[in-house]
């Protein structure tokens, strides 16, 4: 039934099935159950060339190809992705991600930060809120998303066991980069979200609507504390190849 709004992205489909499946592209493809969702550049490709990684399938786009990767841990394998930027271009990988087997996914990526918190601290968030519109077609309108507790608790055991500091917090996720004004910046600060980014309310809607598990840990980037200066500083690139370690450390633990 289709729940309708005078405004169109209030407007969702809570049961018709889709026209297009998410695994159009890649039909047949069973991939491992636990992924890293990767937004750290050239640092996941590396890493994949370094340590035998196949390459299970290319999902193909006018703009840009995305290699899945399956690295073979001791173990068991894990699938291992770098992303597109932004929330639609995003979600639309993870959907094939996680119809094609994917059903525990960890999010990995930079922040930018609305409180004085300093470059490359890592942040767990717990709840993000919905400004961006790509997960009003994955869940009913709502302010928030909350994030799954089984892998926010298993990211925080895995940043105690190697000794590393952070911070749980509420994000702002938005796509409207260059729209992130001065009100609006304090506004959200004011309803208590301390960093922003643009990505991970639409994945744990995504995850949330196909039934997989998903947790997001962030590392601090630029920053927008002080709205009269904004600050670039280096873009949290120091924290990329630390943070896809940590990544591939939560997965491991992650039962």
């Amino acid at each position: 039934m289709i729940i309708r709004n005078e405004i169109p992205l209030l407007e969702y489909d809570d049961s018709s099935p889709e026209v297009i499946k998410p695994d159009l592209d890649c039909e047949g493809l069973k991939l491992p159950e636990k992924c890293l969702f990767a937004f750290l550049g050239d640092v996941v490709h590396d890493y994949a060339g370094k340590n035998g990684a196949d390459v299970a399938a290319e999902l193909i786009t006018v703009a840009h190809n995305i290699r899945i990767y399956i690295l073979h841990e001791e173990k068991e394998d894990i699938c291992l992705v770098q992303s597109l930027i932004g929330a639609a271009a995003a979600a639309q990988i993870l959907d094939t991600l996680v119809t094609c087997g994917c059903r525990k996914v960890i999010a990995v990526g930079s922040c930018g930060v609305l409180a004085d918190l300093p470059e490359n601290a890592f942040i767990v968030p717990v709840k993000a809120l919905r400004a961006e519109g790509t997960s009003y077609h994955y869940l009913p309108a709502a302010r928030y998303i909350e994030l799954d507790p089984e892998p926010v608790e298993v990211m925080e055991n895995t940043f105690r066991k190697h000794g590393l500091p952070f911070v749980t917090c509420t994000t702002w996720s938005t796509d409207g980069f260059f729209r992130e004004t001065k009100e609006m910046v304090r506004y959200r600060l004011e309803e208590g979200c301390s960093v922003v980014e643009m990505e991970c309310s639409a994945l744990a809607a995504v995850c949330r609507r196909r039934g997989a598990k998903f947790g997001q840990f962030l590392f601090t980037a630029d920053s927008l504390a002080n709205v009269h200066d904004y600050d670039a500083r280096s873009f949290g690139k120091g924290s990329h190849e630390k943070a896809l370690m940590l990544g591939l450390d939560i997965l491991r633990a992650y039962d």
